[in-house]
């Protein structure tokens, strides 16, 4: 049986899914998805634990993961993402080779688009080799948020200082 939270981030309404294995989404809906939210404990961890990262409290979440059903290449991937330190990032070709595999650096880029846990599997710390941010589901303006919350000297908006 899978069960639903809801919490309002500051990137917007996330909907979070857990099953009895762990969690199995956290997703951006929209405002309107609105749902009761389950009572179910792990949902309600989630849900705390996203509300102190946001709140500069939670630098690594503890929660179990259901990547039940997966594609196996996914997973080792997301179980890499799980490896990028809170404030850091990584690029796509350095996934690739701790993979053992360099030349899958766009397969590495799909599996962290279809990564179903945004945030707590922090795709959002995968930048290009060159630097730039590039590719993000929820757009470069959500994943450069995330990265400025992490990081704020490195990835601040320009002119956001004055």
């Amino acid at each position: 049986m899978l069960h639903k939270a809801f919490y309002d981030s500051p990137i917007g309404r996330l909907e979070i899914v857990g099953s009895e294995l762990g969690i199995c989404s956290v997703r951006k809906v929209e405002p309107g998805d609105w749902q009761r939210s389950s009572d179910f404990p792990l949902a309600l961890d989630c849900v705390r634990q996203l509300d102190e990262y946001f709140h500069h409290e939670r630098q690594r979440f503890d929660l179990p993961i259901d990547w039940s059903g997966a594609p196996s290449f996914n997973r080792a991937v997301w179980e890499e993402l799980l490896k990028i330190p809170y404030g850091h990032t990584t690029s796509y070709l350095a996934i690739a080779e701790k993979l053992h595999n360099p030349k899958a650096v766009r397969a590495v880029g799909q599996a962290s688009r279809s990564n179903p846990i945004a945030i707590i599997v922090p795709c959002h710390r995968v930048i290009a080799k060159s630097g730039d941010l590039q590719g993000y589901f929820y757009g470069l303006d959500v994943k450069r948020k995330l990265l400025e919350l992490e990081n704020p000297l490195s990835f601040a908006a320009q002119g956001s200082l004055f």
